[in-house]
């Protein structure tokens, strides 16, 4: 009696080992076949566009699929144009550090907050959002970030409805990740009335991102109609992994459009890099929406 008891367990023990002997062959005669799926399944995100003119959506589909053709790093695309409503869209929820981008959320957070409490901005104030925007000055940008607090930033995505966009932690305001849709969002915030941001507001904003220093207006507004009134803020971080983060987010108006563009990227070898992979997307939008 005793000695059959091992026995028994040894029995058990080889038909489990049997039964998973027999999974792993099955599960190796699977894996070919779930690897030649998964490039498909995975295959790269392509440009989606739509458009109340006929033609419009087509021919910048096919333009900014073409200006990437050839472009290493991973590329966020964004278009937005109220007058033919136009949308473009490529990896609208791919995250991305934002590096000075954040900049403009800084601001109008400073004014959605100033706005509630029914208070203008102080010269201080004034003077760092305008060092900020124009400059790009980081100093400036971490004293305001600082003076926000998290809870303030957070109240003011919470009602822009920036769902994707989360705050980078301790200070580290140039880790805060973004997305597309979530830069649109903003940049129609800024370009029509809404109960978020005052009139005010927008104005003041949009005044800054027009005079952002001449060396720093590089990106979306390159290829631009003259004529055309252009705000932007752009911004650019290297790190260990993902090379330089190359960013531009700009808003335009006139020559009967009225049109946001956003274009984020990592993975670029250089900043110069990222800024001609951003300008050839940039160029083709202009002149298309010119054209139409």
């Amino acid at each position: 009696m005793n000695h059959g008891t091992p026995s028994d367990k040894s029995r058990g023990i080889s038909r489990r080992a049997r039964a998973l002997v027999a999974v792993g062959v099955g599960a190796g005669v699977l894996v070919p076949s779930v690897a030649a799926a998964t490039p498909a399944a995975a295959a790269t995100p392509t440009v989606s566009c739509t458009s109340a003119k006929e033609g419009l959506a087509d021919k910048l589909k096919k333009d900014i699929t073409a200006a990437l053709a050839n472009r290493k790093g991973t590329v966020a695309v964004g278009l937005y144009d109220r007058a033919t409503n136009t949308t473009c869209t490529l990896r609208p929820a791919t995250a991305f550090d934002s590096a000075s981008v954040v900049k403009v959320t800084v601001l109008a957070t400073l004014l959605w907050d100033a706005k509630k409490h029914d208070r203008y901005l102080t010269d201080r104030e004034v003077s760092l959002a305008k060092a900020m925007i124009t400059k790009s000055d980081n100093a400036a940008t971490r004293t305001l970030w600082k003076q926000l607090g998290m809870t303030k930033i957070k109240g003011f995505l919470t009602a822009a409805g920036m769902t994707q966009t989360k705050p980078g932690a301790d200070g580290y305001w140039g880790l805060t990740q973004i997305t597309v849709t979530d830069e649109q969002k903003l940049l129609k915030l800024l370009t029509q009335k809404n109960s978020v941001l005052s009139d005010n507001s927008r104005s003041y904003i949009l005044k800054l991102m027009g005079q952002v220093v001449s060396s720093q207006r590089w990106g979306t507004p390159y290829g631009a109609p003259s004529g055309v009134s252009v705000a932007v803020k752009n911004g650019w971080l290297e790190r260990a992994t993902n090379g330089w983060r190359v960013h531009s987010v700009g808003t335009f108006k006139g020559g009967g459009h009225d049109y946001m563009v956003t274009v984020l990227t990592h993975g670029n070898s250089t900043m110069n890099y990222g800024i001609s992979t951003i300008q050839g997307v940039a160029k083709v939008i202009h002149r298309d929406l010119a054209a139409g």
